[in-house]
């Protein structure tokens, strides 16, 4: 009985986790650019771009991991508008990948990010923020550091 009821609650934290929708692929992406690039201009922050999936364990897990460090959540919350830039079957968002030069080439997830006056100041491959399972918190806070308005104005 008690492998049965584990073996539920597995089944029920697997369905739960799968489920996690970040990204909505019935957006217009290119709209979602230039929403968060009007935002931007107006609160003098840059964009933060985050292209991928619900499909993409890796794009969940980098989501989940900005939000639960209070220290990069905090430098986003400041510093930049984070847009979720969905790639799906159902929605590939070509017109938003070609504005931001196609970062799509570097796998998933990546991030872009765009100046307030929507300029691409930089990509990154999120690969090299990762840590064994995870991201690792000092080299995501330096990336977002560095790219942040107020170290691109120095």
């Amino acid at each position: 009985m008690k492998c049965l009821f584990l073996g539920w609650l597995c089944l029920v934290n697997l369905i739960v986790y799968s489920q996690k929708t970040i990204y909505n692929p019935e957006l217009d992406g290119y709209r979602q650019l230039m929403t968060a690039i009007d935002s931007a201009s107006k609160n003098q922050k840059h964009v933060l771009v985050q292209v991928g999936g619900n499909w993409c364990p890796w794009c969940i897990r980098f989501h989940e991991f900005c939000r639960n460090v209070k220290s990069i959540d905090s430098i986003i919350s400041a510093s930049y508008i984070w847009v979720h830039l969905n790639y799906s079957r159902e929605n590939k968002n070509e017109e938003a990948l070609k504005y931001l030069e196609h970062p799509e080439r570097f796998g998933f997830p990546v991030l872009v990010v765009l100046d307030s006056k929507g300029r691409r100041i930089h990509t990154q491959d999120s690969e090299y923020l990762e840590k064994e399972k995870s991201y690792d918190t000092l080299k995501v806070i330096k990336f977002l550091k560095n790219w942040s308005p107020q170290a691109i104005k120095k």
